[in-house]
């Protein structure tokens, strides 16, 4: 009886590094476009470090049953289980946080851009730090040209969220204003 348990055990063991190991091969290739320790440097694609577990494991869900159009994410996410999902999401949560862009930010569209913010009270759901918590995804320090593409595609429609709540806040804004909420949001630090 006990070299039983002890072999189911080991076996376990080993199926636990077996999934750890396919875990990480899956976050190599989200990394290959998303960046290495969750920084993105290609245009148009978010960047993942420190995403919440929930948020991501959402949006996985979302590709993987094909309700998110993106070819690219919904072939990536196919064959994914729940557990995959669930582990791929808080691998994703581990990856450091973004960092802003080097060069000093443009004081006036910063000013403009927190204004829309708070305006919009961007931080009650994403938090004061923009930190994103829960379901709801992190802001802070991410692409500009990605935050301005999710905008306008929340705008059209082309990107319904799984409550009202971007629909309301951006019918309000013009193409202007979501370019400055996404240059102050990429720039917080």
């Amino acid at each position: 009886m006990r070299r039983a348990i002890v072999a189911v055990v080991f076996a376990a063991a080993a199926m636990l590094k077996a999934d750890a190991a396919a875990a990480d091969e899956r976050l190599a290739v989200c990394v290959t476009c998303h960046g290495e320790k969750g920084q993105s440097e290609t245009p148009q694609i978010p960047s993942l470090g420190a995403q919440t577990a929930p948020y991501s494991l959402i949006q996985l869900y979302l590709f993987r049953e094909k309700q998110r159009p993106s070819e690219v994410m919904i072939n990536a996410a196919q064959g994914l289980t729940d557990d995959d999902l669930r582990l791929l999401s808080d691998l994703i949560a581990k990856l450091p946080p973004p960092v802003p862009p080097q060069e000093p930010p443009d004081e006036t569209r910063m000013t403009r851009g927190r204004a829309l913010a708070t305006q919009n009270r961007c931080g009650f759901c994403h938090n004061p730090d923009f930190a994103g918590r829960d379901n709801v995804p992190r802001l802070a320090a991410q692409r500009e040209d990605y935050l301005v593409k999710a905008l306008r595609e929340y705008k059209s429609n082309a990107r319904p969220g799984y409550d009202a709540s971007m629909a309301e806040v951006v019918a309000v804004l013009d193409d202007a204003a979501m370019t400055d909420l996404a240059y102050f949001l990429a720039h917080v630090r």
